[in-house]
């Protein structure tokens, strides 16, 4: 399954290869170089290439990694015992082991986070960690304090030199994948569409693919009267319905999607219940910039409305 998505097809192997900041690269670089790995936090927005760059330096170095997903496997038991059965042996290869801790923003910060840092103590002897993070501000204070912060965020100028750079990226891909047939200003408004998630817009342009050519969907946001047929299966509990709608509407961004339901939600939801649909609508369009599977993402925020949300 891994090889079919492009963004692991592709994945840089080299921190050369990967498309970062200079100012990253030129550290990573030097770490390479001297063999001398810290304790690091990675912090940008998502699909910038935190996880990649972290891969690719172990890779460079040599080390045994591990990567957790910490909104996924974030309580304390599933993570101590992760690292514990990992960080407690000596690496086969030599050096440090590493823990790449993936989306630390997740982690509890009155529980999780605190014994976390008892970890990277309890384990500095042969072990690394790189947490990265979207939110750098959810992370505690004893944690930045125990690890060097990149950031993987960047000025206008150089996001300019670095599209430039993903530009030559993707045309390699459609030339590895044997597509020839399109144009060139197409790629360019889907970087632009998507930047800086360079992983939602190699999603975006696999999806784009059909029959050997590129296909750019159409980024229309939709119609008053589609979107009264979605909330009229929400407000029925219509589940059959509304993946119907989904699936026969994954032609429109799911961005797009999220934000229709935003804008003419007022016209179809009980005043009292905005809030939870305004919570449930930004914890998706966040998780969209990261999943592979747009419509499993989507229906699942729809059922979730489909339950907690009263409707006029």
């Amino acid at each position: 399954m891994s090889e079919f998505l492009w963004v692991e097809k592709y994945r840089p192997k080299t921190v050369s290869d990967a498309v970062l900041p200079k100012s990253v690269e030129k550290s990573l670089k030097s770490m390479i170089k001297s063999g001398d790995l810290q304790n690091m936090l990675f912090t940008g927005t998502a699909g910038v290439g935190k996880t990649t760059a972290a891969r690719a330096l172990c890779n460079e170095l040599g080390l045994d990694y591990i990567i957790i997903n910490g909104s996924e496997e974030g309580n304390i038991d599933t993570l101590r015992g992760k690292i514990k059965q990992f960080a407690s042996t000596v690496s086969l290869n030599g050096g440090y082991k590493v823990v790449i801790l993936d989306e630390a923003d997740y982690l509890n910060p009155q529980s999780t986070q605190p014994a976390l840092r008892g970890f990277i103590e309890q384990f500095s002897d042969n072990c690394r960690f790189i947490l990265t993070c979207n939110f750098k501000n959810r992370i505690i204070e004893p944690l930045h304090s125990r690890c060097a912060v990149y950031d993987f965020n960047t000025d206008k100028k150089e996001m300019a030199v670095l599209c430039g750079d993903f530009m030559e990226r993707i045309e390699g891909i459609l030339l590895h994948e044997g597509i020839k047939d399109y144009v060139k200003s197409d790629l360019a408004n889907l970087i632009m569409k998507y930047l800086p998630d360079w992983r939602r817009v190699l999603n975006e342009l696999q999806r784009s693919c059909v029959g050997g050519e590129l296909v750019l969907l159409s980024q229309t946001t939709g119609t008053d009267e589609q979107f009264k047929q979605l909330f009229t299966s929400l407000k029925n509990k219509d589940f059959k319905t509304m993946r119907s709608w989904v699936v026969n509407h994954l032609d429109l961004d799911t961005t797009a999607i999220i934000r229709g339901v935003y804008d003419q939600m007022m016209d179809y939801v009980q005043p009292q219940t905005v809030p939870q649909l305004v919570l449930i609508l930004a914890d998706y369009q966040y998780k969209a910039a990261f999943v592979a599977d747009h419509e499993l993402n989507l229906v699942a925020c729809m059922t979730e409305i489909m339950g907690d949300v009263q409707f006029k």
